[in-house]
């Protein structure tokens, strides 16, 4: 009867993450370079030989991940706005100093110079995190080189500052967190790709699909509902078991 009922509350739980989870893709369905949340449950453990369970909720660095499909690629002709192609991720300094990846490239420069996304995270090139001068012109070439025409200078004669840091995922073992961004699991940095480019003056959208976005969380409800009847039947099998162990008075 325990197994019954923890396994009930675990799947409540799972299915309390997972509504969790397709309510975010949902909000952030026009956000820029966006990765719809995929919820991996940890495996359901036996402790003690068997006689109880033990479960784990998603936590931000391990069960988590996304879907990798791309998005739809906008034109917006912004001269910092770029969008990466093929499986090339942007690296970005994660709020903990760590080395993360994103899809999100509308730039901006910050008032310190720091180039940054729209969430706010400075954008690493060769040496760390891009800082640029004081400048006219700002532009970015498709292999991610970042020139700039500085303060006065002569338009026709660019000065090149850094490259942004594009990153391929293939081959190695990452995980999206909480924070939309991608990590290396267990830690670590990917490396370079020199091959990797970006489409300058566009923008790639959330891939998330609302349609089928709202048919997971009908499905997801109708599964919750699923679980909660099999707790109440846990209960009444429970008192029902108890009843007949009562010795008449």
């Amino acid at each position: 009867m325990d197994k019954l009922v923890y396994t009930a509350a675990t799947g409540l739980r799972a299915h309390m993450a997972a509504q969790a989870s397709i309510a975010n893709n949902m909000a952030n369905v026009s956000t820029t370079g966006f990765r719809a949340d995929r919820v991996v449950f940890d495996r359901i453990e036996l402790k003690g030989g068997g006689s109880a369970f033990e479960a784990r909720m998603p936590t931000s660095g391990e069960v988590t991940d996304a879907d990798r499909s791309p998005g739809a690629i906008q034109q917006t002709n912004r001269p910092l706005d770029v969008a990466m192609t093929g499986d090339a991720w942007l690296a970005v300094q994660a709020g903990d100093g760590s080395e993360a990846y994103t899809r999100r490239g509308d730039l901006s420069v910050a008032a310190s110079g720091v180039l940054q996304t729209g969430d706010g995270f400075p954008v690493m090139g060769g040496g760390g995190p891009i800082t640029l001068p004081p400048a006219d012109k700002i532009s970015i070439a498709a292999d991610g080189t970042i020139s700039i025409v500085p303060q006065g200078g002569d338009p026709n004669v660019p000065q090149v500052i850094d490259r942004l840091k594009l990153a391929s995922t293939k081959g190695s073992d990452t995980v999206k967190g909480l924070d939309n961004l991608l990590r290396v699991r267990g830690g670590g940095a990917l490396p370079d790709d020199m091959d990797a480019t970006v489409q300058t003056g566009a923008l790639e959208g959330s891939n998330v699909n609302m349609t089928q976005a709202l048919v997971d969380m009908i499905e997801n409800q109708r599964s919750y509902e699923v679980q909660a009847n099999l707790l109440k039947e846990a209960r009444t099998m429970d008192e029902s078991g108890a009843s007949l162990m009562r010795l008449p008075s």
